[in-house]
């Protein structure tokens, strides 16, 4: 239950995080205003709130592994939001990140 509660906690800062940086591209470079832009700055503290609730205690991990979230989450961002099709260094890059964090989160550990 505790990598299922990690794992949903990731997908959520990743929906904040990329969510809240894309309202800030189309509230600028796409001239859709302010209100896109706060929208987006609220997002992004959002997400800084998010990687709290993470069960593991050392925000270093934490962020670290969430690196790996960022990078797969930003490439399915942009092929659900802006049709982007990736291309399989794209894929195999995010697959690497992905096997990092969950080397870093979920390998065993002594205590």
């Amino acid at each position: 239950m505790t990598i299922l509660r990690s794992l949903f906690l990731f997908a959520l800062a990743a929906l904040a995080e990329i969510g809240g940086a894309w309202l800030i591209w189309q509230g600028w470079r796409e001239h859709r205003g302010a209100a896109w832009i706060a929208a987006g700055v609220v997002a992004l503290g959002a997400y800084g709130f998010v990687a709290t609730f993470q069960p593991d205690a050392h925000f270093g991990r934490i962020l670290a592994a969430y690196g790996g979230v960022f990078v797969a989450g930003s490439l399915a961002w942009g092929m659900v939001v802006d049709r982007f099709k990736p291309d399989r260094y794209d894929v195999i890059g995010a697959a690497i990140c992905l096997l990092g964090v969950a080397v870093i989160m979920y390998a065993p550990r002594s205590a």
